[in-house]
Parts: C-alpha cells; sequence; structure tokens
C-alpha cells in the first residue's frame, strides 16, 4: 500500500499495482480516488480545445495553425473533483518574431479533458518549472530586465501563481 496525504488530516491507501504504458514505462495509483497517474505523453489533453486570447483553438496532437504544445506539465486536482489535472505550457507564434507562452490547463473529466483559457506569460522567456502545490498552479521561467531588448536573454527569475475558479484560469497576485 501505499500512503497519500489528501488535505490536511486524510490520509488514502493506493494499492501498489502499476499500468504499462505505451512507451514501455509504468505509473502508480495516486490521488485521493486512486486513480493511475496519466502516462508520459498521454495524449488526451494535446487534442482538446483552449482560449487563447478570446479565440478557440483546437490542438490536434498538441499542434494548430499557431500553437503548439510546449510542455512543463504538472499533475494534480484543481477543482477539487478528485481527478487529475494538468497543467502545461503551450506557444503562439502568429507570424513575425515572437514567440508567445501561455499557461492552460487540461481539466480531466469523466470520458475526456476539458480545456481552459490560456494566460500570458510572455514574449520569448525561458520556462522553468510548472508545478501544483495545495491545488494552486505556480509556473516559474526567466524573462528580461523592464526596458531590455527582446535580443537580450532572458535573466530575471518569474514566479506565477494561478488557480481554477469555475473551470476558469485565474492569475493570483501574490
Amino acid at each position: 500500500m501505499i500512503f497519500a496525504l489528501v488535505g490536511r488530516d486524510k490520509q488514502v491507501a493506493c494499492t501498489m499495482e502499476a499500468k504499462l504504458c505505451p512507451d514501455g514505462s509504468a505509473v502508480g495509483r495516486t490521488g485521493p480516488n486512486c486513480e493511475f497517474a496519466p502516462c508520459p505523453g498521454s495524449g488526451d489533453y494535446k487534442n482538446t480545445s483552449y482560449k487563447i486570447e478570446g479565440q478557440k483553438v483546437v490542438l490536434k496532437n498538441g499542434i494548430s495553425d499557431t500553437v503548439r504544445y510546449f510542455g512543463n506539465e504538472a499533475f494534480g486536482d484543481l477543482n477539487g473533483d478528485g481527478r487529475n489535472d494538468v497543467a502545461f505550457i503551450v506557444t503562439q507564434s502568429p507570424g513575425g518574431s515572437g514567440t508567445f507562452y501561455y499557461v492552460v490547463v487540461a481539466l480531466k473529466g469523466r470520458e475526456k479533458y476539458l480545456g481552459t483559457n490560456a494566460i500570458l506569460l510572455g514574449d520569448r522567456i525561458a520556462p522553468q518549472t510548472t508545478e501544483i502545490r495545495n491545488s494552486e498552479i505556480i509556473v516559474n521561467y526567466a524573462d528580461r530586465k523592464l526596458g531590455e531588448p527582446m535580443t537580450a536573454l532572458p535573466s530575471v527569475g518569474v514566479s506565477k501563481y494561478f488557480n481554477i475558479v469555475s473551470n476558469a484560469l485565474f492569475e493570483v497576485k501574490k
């Protein structure tokens, strides 16, 4: 048995069985419902729609005309339903020299994922990590100093925090 701490005082015991993934790796059970963790590269959330700058964007294998799956996945229950959701980064290159980085969330439903709105992180940043702690998403990346040209390498550490409210993604100012 593997014991997982859920909330402050509750523990859930999950069996130690594993699920074999298509890439040959294995994943165990996790979370308050002891569901199997997603396989690395599992594509369900890469085949759903997200709202970027007010426009619906449908990803097919993580790609659309101007939007691409970047990565930095973090898994955890973000809306309190006991299912493992996934937060990750996508990029948008609408033309010109800009590459805009956004954080999105795919909320795990019974049958499929529901994509949220995207929130802009920045143009030509250097993503570092995405994590979920206590149902809060934390995205860490490097950006440029205020007033630096876009040709300068990102060198300033930035952390942004996000929550899910009514199936929508919101930035939390800290």
